[in-house]
């Protein structure tokens, strides 16, 4: 069974208590400092989008109430302390942040909702290589896919059950499958994994299935006890199976 614990605390003040190169990889979502927290109000009339569209989305508990947590993006001192306690890390987000390290490698996550006005990807900055990535998954409201994959077609098979659809209790939410896809491919046994920035927790549930060895630290209380909320359910489905 694997040991995945989650803190309610800054992750500057828990990077600071770390010796160099505790783990082994980081897999981090932080802030972008765009204010997406203020853009997906939660509400009867649905999500505001970039058009000015209002959609309706199913949402869970603080999924899209107001709050400020996305007014700035991480300070260099973060970029710092997290190349020092981590080994090798993946930064969701690069496109809206100064990384303060050379240029290296990408993923970039296709969600296939070309048709929306949602982002149609999210990039992220890989340390340890110089390649880009595609990995396709399905993430578009209720539509979420059975597994990620590097062929499309493949990516946009449904999972079918709408009723195991994850719920979202975090605007920036990312599935379980994605950080799941991440581990498989850019982890190894007995690694050690950092999350700084735990949000829904869905990087923890997928360290938990793949028996990691992982910590994640939320310093908002709400969120925090949503997802220990959610990461206990989770784990009490899987044990049945």
């Amino acid at each position: 069974m694997s040991k995945t614990v989650a803190y309610n605390v800054d992750c500057m003040e828990y990077m600071a208590t770390l010796p160099d190169k505790a783990f082994d990889l980081a897999i981090v979502d932080p802030p972008y400092g765009i204010n997406i927290s203020k853009k997906t109000q939660r509400g009867i009339h649905g999500v505001v989008q970039d058009n000015g569209n209002i959609i309706t989305v199913k949402r869970e508990g603080l999924a899209y109430c107001d709050k400020d947590w996305d007014k700035n993006p991480p300070s260099i001192e973060y970029f710092k302390q997290l190349d020092r306690v981590s080994k090798k890390y993946i930064i969701w987000g690069c496109n809206f942040m100064d990384i303060p390290f050379n240029s290296c490698g990408r993923i970039i996550w296709d969600k296939l909702n070309w048709d929306s006005y949602q982002r149609d990807a999210e990039i992220a900055y890989v340390s340890f290589n110089n390649s880009v990535r595609v990995i396709y998954y399905l993430w578009k409201g209720m539509f979420q896919g059975l597994r990620p994959s590097l062929d499309a077609t493949e990516a946009m098979v449904q999972q079918g059950n709408k009723s195991l659809n994850e719920k979202r209790i975090h605007p920036t939410q990312k599935p379980v499958a994605l950080y799941e896809w991440l581990l498989m491919n850019y982890a190894k046994e007995g690694d050690k994994i950092l999350d700084t920035h735990l949000g829904s927790g869905s990087s923890r549930i997928a360290a938990h299935k793949l028996g990691f060895e992982f910590v994640g630290c939320e310093i908002d209380k709400d969120y925090f006890e949503a997802q220990e909320k959610r990461f206990k359910l989770e784990t009490m489905q899987q044990s049945l199976f």
